[in-house]
């Protein structure tokens, strides 16, 4: 007698070794879920079964427009996965792996560089020439070796990482709630660029978008005095001021002038620092505007995606000594920094509401990441 085994589509993957990947072809067209091979760990990298992964706010928009918006940031080759933000659990890890093991639940940082050079070695990967976003695009040509390497984004049931690049999650940060760690590590690596925050006044431009909630949440938690809030829609400038009533007051810059509004509330001093957190589309006209409520010494940290020439008047920063800098993303330590402040209640993220959509549901959930409440809402997919 002939006994027949059914089995599952999960237990027949794992018999072959496969995984399901949502998989972009061609920019602009739909992401395509695939059975494609399952990564293996060697080395010192490690194998993370994705349970959830953060999506980029308008990500449709921006991957249809990046190579005309971005032209010298290459995207990986097609076709590709992306998934920027993934969060899971250790499967498997490398012979040469030490203090992750399977089972840890983990942030994996997107950030990739080579390891080797000076910036590496001395904690400033972004200043690597290899750095790149795996699950997004890269920063120069380089970057295609890179995702030779690591060609997986978070949008696919296993992805392989290096082991520098995990964050271990406490117990009382949920997955969900840890695919919104990419953009408050991005705030919060700005805020640190600041110094000391005891006793100043920070403007934050853009206040209500993804990045700008992390500001905000950040800032608070690291000691900010006043913040000065600016965006466009009133309702949620509100619910950002009800945060912290007494240190947080909004405006919006539909009203008039940033710089003017924040010089009336400084006794015509200026604030001491900006954090501009505007979006690939966004005017530089109200970038120019915001900054110049900066007063004299004013420190100013972008890292939002505004593109394109900013003209101002260069005698008037060097008059006002006023130091101008970006800053991209955040290195694995500042992750590490950030969710133990998670952990021990130094920084509540509570108050940011998940989204989320099934993975069979990609297409959907990337044209539907507009739908919620600012930067109140995180936008991922299950896994």
């Amino acid at each position: 007698m002939t006994t027949s085994v059914s089995t599952t589509p999960a237990q027949s993957r794992s018999a072959t070794s496969s995984m399901r990947a949502a998989r972009l072809h061609e920019v602009g067209a739909p992401m395509v879920i695939e059975e494609v091979d399952r990564p293996r760990a060697t080395g010192t990298d490690v194998i993370v079964q994705v349970k959830a992964c953060g999506m980029v706010p308008n990500l449709g928009n921006v991957l249809a427009n990046w190579e005309t918006w971005y032209p010298h940031e290459p995207l990986p080759p097609r076709p590709a996965i992306f998934g920027l933000d993934p969060v899971g659990i250790v499967h498997e890890v490398g012979e040469q792996v030490v203090a992750i093991s399977p089972g840890d639940r983990v942030y994996v940082n997107p950030t990739r560089s080579c390891g080797a050079c000076h910036p590496c070695t001395s904690g400033q990967p972004q200043l690597c020439d290899y750095w790149t976003f795996a699950g997004y695009f890269g920063f120069n040509q380089n970057s295609l070796k890179m995702y030779e390497k690591y060609p997986h984004g978070g949008f696919c049931e296993y992805m392989k990482a290096p082991q520098a690049a995990l964050v271990r999650l406490p117990d009382n940060l949920d997955f969900r709630q840890a695919t919104r760690l990419g953009y408050l590590g991005t705030a919060y690596a700005a805020v640190k660029k600041l110094g000391s925050l005891a006793g100043k006044t920070l403007i934050i431009d853009g206040a209500t978008g993804t990045l700008g909630v992390g500001v905000t949440l950040t800032s608070l938690a690291l000691g900010v005095s006043r913040i000065f809030a600016v965006a466009r829609g009133l309702p949620l400038l509100d619910r950002l001021r009800e945060l912290a009533p007494g240190r947080i007051e909004t405006f919006s810059n539909l009203d008039g002038s940033v710089a003017e509004w924040v010089k009336s509330r400084t006794d015509d001093v200026g604030a001491d620092f900006m954090i501009d957190t505007l979006g690939a589309v966004a005017s530089l006209d109200a970038f120019k505007d915001a900054m110049h409520g900066l007063g004299r010494g004013g420190r100013l940290v972008n890292i939002g995606g505004t593109a394109g020439e900013l003209g101002f008047d260069v005698k008037w920063g060097m008059d006002n000594a006023i130091d101008f800098t970006g800053s991209a993303w955040f290195t694995t330590a500042e992750g590490i920094e950030l969710v133990d402040m998670i952990r021990h209640g130094a920084l509540d993220v509570s108050v940011l509401q998940p989204k989320a959509w099934p993975f069979d549901q990609i297409n959907e959930a990337i044209n539907g990441v507009t739908s919620g409440d600012g930067g109140f809402t995180s936008y991922l997919v299950d896994i």
